[in-house]
């Protein structure tokens, strides 16, 4: 194997590499020309075993829970400043893995890993472990304490950004931490093993696992875990709570979206155009939280369609490594079946193709999509309802506000959504009446410092910042006797 094809042959269980229980390997394989990307093994029960036991040690009897938070944020800033210092590295191998454009994945995919451990560190700092209160009877003392061991189970679309969601603040809590990467994209949670044992993490804080689904769900269920913490779509997140709750076992789950961009009347068409383009085709539009449907006024449908078809048609597809890729290919072939078929059903259902639908000419061998805009899209259509996960948009007319919302909200999703509009108030008032997580108001933001979750089957509990902090966290009271 070549060595920018690399084989990785042992595991990262309680922070030391070791040999795997069993002799399958996971093959990574590129989605631009189905080339080997990578080689890891596969992770077994036995394995999985392994981790647990290490991470319930480390927790139970090592030091990492007993320290200071001060001094737990001290091995997290050098985790934090050797991820940085490796993005171009972290990157590359995110891209190759799954496609995304390469400056995509340096400034979202790690430099959003290396921001969620700042914002997770600011939100440590200022939240105290331990207060004393006036209870209704004695004194108190209130302790906020690690949950325990951790099964954070991240997905192919955005691995190091979720993976940090995660760790980030369980291990900032003192939790230890069993990583269970996709299968898709297991060599940027390897780098990131290697970045953790350089930072100083104590034996047993985390293992990093590559394995399938059926892996994953025996870590999930085992009796050593405290918490799981869950990206995915909603029918694995339904198992994740079916399996944990086997156990009582706490749960994150965050899940997908079908979130709308709803243009007013008074919308500025190249804030519109802008928005479209950032915030439904981000990701090559594998992003749970990217803007699906977008409601236009009847009253501007035509100009407004026009605009967003010559804009979506100008957008460059090729290589996720050439830096002036704009959408890339979608991580396996499929995604892109899957894809390819949604469009296919669209227009069966009455959608009008405004562009895009079919592979690229030239790219035939990778997992591509041109970016696709259906036109004329009604509520009631799949492609409406349903998550594609791709780079396929569906535009939406509607002749009132209370209609608009009506729309947005008629979806079993509650992950995000926009607005946009001249009136800022007006969008505020907008956001305040849509059932879903994350709102922006002209533009599409998703800020480290604020809540981030779903409503509906969007998912359960929140991440990011203090949110995502707490959730990592028991809470104790102790009564003092009466003075």
């Amino acid at each position: 194997m070549s060595a920018d094809v690399p084989e990785y042959r042992t595991l990262f269980i309680g922070g030391r590499w070791v040999e795997p229980s069993g002799t399958d390997v996971i093959d990574v394989l590129s989605p631009h020309d189905g080339g080997l990307v990578g080689r890891v093994p596969h992770a077994t029960r036995e394995d999985v075993d392994r981790a647990v036991t290490a991470a319930r040690t480390a927790f139970d009897d090592g030091p990492w829970p007993r320290m200071t938070m001060e001094e737990r944020l001290t091995i997290l800033e050098r985790l934090q400043k050797l991820m940085a210092a490796r993005a171009q590295e972290f990157a590359a191998l995110i891209s190759r893995q799954n496609g995304s454009p390469i400056g995509w994945s340096v400034t979202n995919q790690v430099l959003g890993a290396v921001g969620h451990f700042a914002v997770t560190a600011q939100a440590a700092a200022a939240l105290p472990m331990e207060e004393q209160r006036q209870g209704m009877r004695s004194p108190l003392v209130v302790r906020r304490e690690p949950v325990g061991v951790v099964a954070a189970v991240v997905p192919w679309n955005v691995p190091q950004f979720t993976a940090a969601s995660k760790l980030a603040p369980a291990l900032a809590a003192g939790c230890t931490v069993v990583l269970k990467p996709s299968p898709e994209t297991p060599l940027d949670a390897y780098l990131l093993a290697e970045v953790a044992a350089e930072a100083g993490l104590p034996e047993g804080v985390l293992s990093v696992l590559p394995a399938d689904r059926e892996v994953s769900e025996y870590l999930v269920a085992h009796p050593g875990v405290d918490k799981v913490a869950f990206t995915g779509s909603v029918a694995a997140g339904r198992r994740v709570m079916e399996v944990a709750a086997r156990n009582l076992t706490r749960v994150t789950l965050e899940l997908g979206g079908k979130s709308a961009l709803i243009v007013l009347p008074d919308a500025d068409p190249d804030v519109v155009v802008r928005t479209v383009l950032t915030g439904s085709f981000l990701n090559n539009g594998q992003a749970c939280v990217a803007l699906t449907r977008v409601l236009l006024p009847r009253t501007r449908y035509e100009e407004l369609s026009v605009r967003l078809t010559e804009a979506v048609a100008a957008l460059t597809v090729g290589d996720p490594l050439d830096l002036t890729t704009e959408v890339g290919p979608l991580v396996t072939k499929r995604q892109q079946a899957r894809n390819l078929d949604y469009i296919r059903i669209g227009v069966e259902e009455g959608a009008t193709l405004l562009t895009g639908g079919g592979v690229p000419e030239g790219l035939e061998a990778g997992a591509y999509v041109r970016p696709t805009l259906l036109g004329d899209v009604t509520n009631d259509m799949r492609v409406a309802r349903e998550e594609i996960f791709g780079p396929v948009v569906c535009l939406m007319p509607y002749d009132d506000e209370d209609e608009a919302v009506r729309i947005a909200d008629a979806s079993d999703y509650g992950l995000s959504g926009a607005v946009v509009t001249a009136d800022t108030e007006r969008g505020l008032d907008i956001a305040r009446r849509i059932r879903t997580g994350t709102f922006t108001v002209n533009g599409f933001s998703i800020d480290l410092t604020a809540p981030f979750g779903g409503f509906k089957n969007s998912g359960i509990g929140r991440e990011f910042g203090t949110a995502g902090l707490t959730a990592y966290l028991e809470q104790k009271a102790i009564a003092l006797p009466a003075t």
